[in-house]
């Protein structure tokens, strides 16, 4: 299994706990295998049903999901390290309905949620382990949605960029942050026209709530 970067994949999550011997060991069982992006490729598409869980090696993916009318609403922004497509997986009924883009080159790394999920024959030590963290990969995005949803609920623009400035600040404990957006990325996220959204910033620095430059941001 030479071909996998396991001194890489042990610091995942998902792998959180588990050995370079036992990763190795692991993957072989779970039948895991490597894909290349361009950028701008289509990983998952609208309807698709998902039977593998995807994790980023290298490169960012978007989720995004469209309106009838065209509207595109980023609903996350992943990098090496993160996994996607596991809830889908875990709804074998359920359908795909979004579109999980490569932001740039990007190369994934795929495992089959059924194996993932079945004990093996060989009852491996750290197949137990390996569900413990893929549930805590769950629980984790949960609370991410649940952020995004507070951030939504306001009803103007002000009031979705402070709950997310918060948040933002809650996490990396200063009033100094970077956030992982551009401004049209941003305003994907808050669900916001950006021309609207950018206006709204640069009248909340001339205030002085706030202070940035590009993507780091100050809460005066």
């Amino acid at each position: 299994m030479s071909e996998f970067p396991v001194k890489e994949l042990k610091h995942s999550p998902l792998f959180r706990g588990i050995t370079e011997d036992e990763l190795t060991a692991m993957l072989d069982c779970l039948s895991g295998s490597i894909r290349q992006y361009k950028k701008d490729a289509s990983i998952f598409r609208w309807g698709d049903r998902i039977s593998q869980i995807g994790l980023i090696l290298k490169g960012n993916v978007h989720i995004v999901r469209e309106s009838y009318w065209g509207k595109e609403s980023l609903l996350a922004r992943l990098g090496p390290g993160d996994l996607f497509g596991e809830t889908y997986a875990c709804v074998p009924q359920a359908t795909f309905d979004g579109t999980a883009l490569a932001a740039a080159d990007t190369e994934i790394l795929f495992l089959d949620l059924k194996r993932v999920l079945t004990t093996c024959s060989s009852a491996c030590r750290f197949h137990t382990k390996l569900i413990q963290n893929l549930l805590g990969v769950l629980a984790e995005k949960n609370l991410h949605f649940s952020r995004k949803i507070d951030c939504l609920t306001p009803h103007t623009i002000r009031a979705k960029l402070l709950e997310y400035f918060s948040q933002q600040m809650r996490l990396q404990s200063s009033k100094k942050f970077t956030i992982p957006f551009n401004r049209q990325q941003l305003a994907d996220y808050l669900s916001v026209d950006r021309s609207s959204m950018t206006v709204e910033l640069y009248k909340m620095k001339d205030e002085g709530l706030i202070d940035f430059d590009k993507n780091n941001f100050t809460v005066c």
